[in-house]
């Protein structure tokens, strides 16, 4: 990087551009003053090549010594758990809430490189900036390959950005990390706050949330608040509670990998909510159903009932398995977070494996001649048990009765067995994995070495089965009068 020259202020001032002071602007070799216009300056800034800025209010850094910038996510009101680094990931956040030593590293390497400068803000090459109100100590990564976008009416403060990021019309963002991909817009509000791989929020807010690959939410009254979500989709007017009562916001929750919340749809955390499970109504009994995956959740002021293995058949799921991997908007050379689309896969499958176990035990436990079944605070019909077993067979036939001897995870997008995950985190206890460059190679190593698990061969007669199930979703909602006939043919022709 290199001070402006003469005759480049010169240029900039006639453009109606203003510094507080031009030595504290730093500019790659490339850089072009004829794209900027009608920016303010302030404190320490670094602009990459190609940059094009215009109608920029505020861009600042603030001139005090930098330190790393630390967020609690999940459990808002506790001990910080995420670095906002520059090589934020999908899998390293995951990591850092989940095992402390990771933390550590991260903060350690955070620390160290801003040792001995000033809080600044970073402007990547090709990024595009225009008409934005304030953006102060960030860092807006940026490629050829992969522009970031930031657009008007924008505030950014203590954020950073991966390659690929689009923030615009009026989002405001604080203390927070817009990943590969992403676009937040409309009056979105972030606080600490991570978003990743192809998130896409609109309207609501966030705070304190994890929001793992393909998060999506468009609606101006959801809130997204000390939970953990991956491959979602928010209703509208949903929203969580993590307050317990003068406690403070201390609890959180999960919603596991193509989970689904319904239109005014209130969970009080804590909660644990299985992969590919809609929740409706207002939840209050805070069930760990992590166990009882494809659920259906119908909250009742008077009762929960779950509705176990449903939504494996259902139109939605079927079309969200197809959908994601053709809507990954990620240039290929700027992808770092590492997403499994594969569908069944281990991490799937050993919850279909315990949701058998759970269903079979309450017929056991609770007896054979029962209405409903009481299972977390939650209740479950006993016809409904009874097809929940049905689907939840269907899923180990789909998966040729493949089901995995040991535990997996899913890192907010990447499926791993624990144990690799937990011998990588006894490299870094014993300072064989230094720094988070070896952390990605090592999960790198990790997910190439468990793709043939991961992507499971699907037993074509199951499959079949599966999508005939599908298909007569499809008549169903066509039989109710939701979809035109053209609109269903379109949808069966597909179905194969």
């Amino acid at each position: 990087m290199r001070h402006l020259t003469s005759d480049e202020i010169q240029v900039l001032e006639a453009q109606r551009c203003w510094a507080e002071n031009w030595n504290t602007i730093l500019v790659a070799d490339g850089f072009s003053p004829a794209s900027v216009r009608n920016t303010n300056f302030y404190g320490r800034i670094l602009i990459g090549r190609g940059v094009r800025l215009s109608d920029v209010k505020i861009l600042k850094g603030t001139d005090k010594p930098a330190k790393p910038v630390v967020i609690s996510v999940l459990n808002e009101g506790g001990d910080g758990n995420i670095v906002l680094c520059p090589r934020l990931t999908s899998q390293l956040a995951w990591l850092m809430i989940h095992y402390k030593s990771v933390f550590d590293l991260v903060y350690a390497e955070e620390k160290a490189r801003l040792e001995g400068i000033a809080f600044e803000t970073v402007i990547g090459d090709h990024a595009v900036i225009e008409g934005a109100t304030k953006i102060v100590d960030s860092i807006i990564q940026s490629t050829e390959d992969a522009p970031t976008y930031i657009g008007p009416d924008v505030i950014m403060v203590k954020s950073a950005t991966a390659s690929g990021a689009e923030i615009t019309d009026g989002a405001k963002v604080f203390e927070s990390f817009v990943g590969e991909a992403v676009h937040i817009g409309k009056g979105f509000s972030s606080e600490a706050s991570v978003f990743f791989a192809n998130a896409y929020m609109d309207n609501g807010e966030a705070c304190a949330a994890l929001c793992g690959p393909f998060s999506c939410s468009h609606h101006k009254s959801t809130l997204l608040i000390g939970g953990q979500f991956s491959f979602y989709n928010a209703g509208s007017n949903t929203n969580q509670s993590n307050h317990a009562y003068k406690m403070g916001p201390i609890h959180w929750g999960i919603l596991e990998r193509g989970a689904k919340t319904a239109s005014g749809c209130h969970i009080l955390w804590p909660a644990h909510i299985g992969v590919f499970s809609m929740v409706m109504g207002k939840v209050i009994e805070h069930p760990r159903i992590e166990n009882l995956p494809f659920s259906y959740i119908l909250a009742s002021r008077e009762k929960t009932y779950i509705v176990p293995g449903i939504n494996l058949k259902t139109v939605g799921t079927w079309r969200d398995v197809n959908k994601w991997p053709k809507r990954d908007g990620r240039a290929i050379a700027a992808r770092r977070d590492i997403v499994d689309f594969a569908f069944p896969n281990p991490f799937i499958m050993q919850f279909v494996a315990k949701g058998i176990s759970v269903l079979n035990s309450l017929v056991a436990e609770q007896g054979e001649h029962v209405d409903e079944y009481e299972f977390e605070g939650c209740y479950i019909r006993r016809t409904a048990l009874l097809k929940g077993l049905d689907y939840y067979n269907l899923a180990l036939q789909l998966a040729g009765s493949c089901v995995p001897s040991e535990e997996w995870v899913d890192m907010c997008g990447m499926i791993a067995p624990l144990q690799s995950i937990e011998d990588l985190l006894l490299d870094i206890d014993e300072n064989i994995v230094k720094t988070t460059e070896s952390i990605e190679k090592k999960l790198l190593e990790i997910h190439n070495d468990c793709a043939a698990e991961v992507n499971m061969e699907l037993d074509p007669i199951a499959r079949e089965e599966w999508l005939e199930l599908v298909r007569g979703d499809a008549q169903r909602e066509f039989g109710m009068g939701d979809v035109d006939e053209e609109q269903l043919n379109s949808f069966l022709e597909g179905v194969h």
